[in-house]
């Protein structure tokens, strides 16, 4: 049985299909919270997150009709949600084009980032999470990276979409998600081990370690 067999929105959705109003309703409420989120980690102002909010869900007006449920509900709508986003992104700085295409020749693994601050932690990991600087040191690391890793560690690691949802939401290879993935933890643990590394412990390279 796969995900979208056990997707709990398909019901308002079918009824929202039938032109059920509140149905629809519904589901802007339980998902304006998580689309809001999602576009606030990509453009970064909460106004244009809000905007992408409601280009979002006038999108789902539009097409609902053509939603196959071949994937879960939120997965659909997350995607629709990073589609508006990005071009928000484009329109903002038409110099810069984000690109979420395959990649293959700068994202395989034989060009992963090598660390370069490599020290043991001077607090454990639980600890660190519970500082209130550790959220602001996240966000800045988060913004630091290009979009199309950015893009990737938001939707599985903060919004917590599976690989192959990742993937059919940005509309890139299951492949081409981990691999980005893994660069974009590599160089967020980058950031954060210069902030909160010992010194003392730090290791360079060509040393035994």
């Amino acid at each position: 049985m796969t995900d979208h067999d056990h997707d709990e929105d398909r019901p308002l959705v079918s009824r929202a299909r039938q032109g059920d109003f509140s149905a629809f309703e519904e589901l802007v409420t339980k998902h304006e919270q998580q689309v809001y989120g999602l576009a606030r980690r990509i453009v970064g102002q909460s106004h244009d997150a809000e905007e992408v909010v409601q280009q979002t869900f006038l999108s789902v007006i539009e097409h609902l009709k053509d939603f196959r449920e071949e994937s879960r509900f939120s997965t659909w709508l997350a995607r629709i949600a990073t589609n508006h986003a990005l071009a928000l992104l484009r329109k903002r700085s038409r110099q810069r084009t984000v690109s979420l295409a395959d990649d293959r020749q700068n994202d395989g693994l034989d060009n992963l980032p090598h660390p370069e601050f490599i020290a043991q932690w001077r607090e454990t990991p639980e600890q660190i999470a519970t500082q209130q600087e550790t959220r602001r040191l996240l966000a800045e690391a988060l913004d630091s990276l290009d979009e199309k890793y950015r893009l990737v560690f938001v939707l599985r690691d903060v919004e917590g979409l599976s690989t192959a949802e990742a993937a059919e939401a940005l509309g890139i290879s299951v492949a081409n998600v981990k691999v980005r993935l893994l660069r974009a933890r590599l160089m967020l643990r980058e950031r954060l081990t210069r902030h909160f590394g010992d010194e003392a412990t730090r290791l360079f390279p060509g040393h035994d370690h």
